[in-house]
């Protein structure tokens, strides 16, 4: 049974760089056909999918976050990274890692971690 839990500093400064981890257990970020996804829940707010890496390793992500988002990964410890530069208050929110089966339809989700951005 996978499992996936984020992890991360619950707070950041205004202009840094927010990292979160996801680490996973029960089974393996290059298994096909998954794609390991980032997504966020503002307070009061909807869903917003961040980006994505997939189990070849390539990464890509919505047009919001582009330009300022890094996904990685680390196969050797089951681990997929987030990293989101010039945060501002907005970018406060619940963060989750999910599997998506490959189907467009995301199956497995840790729990989440909430990061506030506060000076």
């Amino acid at each position: 049974q996978v499992s996936l839990q984020e992890s991360g500093p619950g707070l950041v400064k205004p202009s840094q760089t927010l990292s979160l981890t996801c680490t996973v257990s029960g089974g393996s970020i290059t298994d096909m056909p998954f794609h390991w996804m980032w997504v966020r829940q503002a307070p009061g707010k909807g869903l917003e999918w961040i980006g994505a890496i997939d189990y070849t390793g390539h990464v890509y992500g919505g047009p919001s976050f582009r330009s300022r988002m890094r996904i990685f990964r680390d196969t050797a410890q089951m681990k997929v990274y987030l990293q989101l530069t010039s945060v501002t208050p907005e970018d406060t929110a619940f963060y989750y890692c999910a599997r998506d089966n490959g189907n467009y339809f995301m199956d497995v989700w840790g729990k989440g971690t909430l990061v506030s951005v506060s000076s």
